[in-house]
């Protein structure tokens, strides 16, 4: 895997086509890294403790390897 962490990316195939940002997070045994800015879903947390609200937090998800390319 030639992308590391810190690197400039752009995502080439999927739903985020043409978005360009940094590499977050590599997971070089899973062929997997985190683009920052791109792959964002939304996830429902619950309230944790008695009289807290839940809340959707938008986080990224790891994008494979093949779908972005360095700049």
């Amino acid at each position: 895997m030639n992308i590391k962490k810190g690197d400039k990316v752009t995502v080439i195939a999927g739903k985020d086509k043409g978005v360009k940002g940094e590499v977050v997070r590599a997971f070089p045994k899973l062929n997997k890294v985190i683009v920052a800015g791109a792959n964002k879903v939304k996830r429902h947390k619950r309230p944790t403790k008695a009289g807290q609200k839940g809340s959707v937090i938008e986080k990224e998800m790891p994008l494979d390897v093949s779908n972005v390319k360095k700049n």
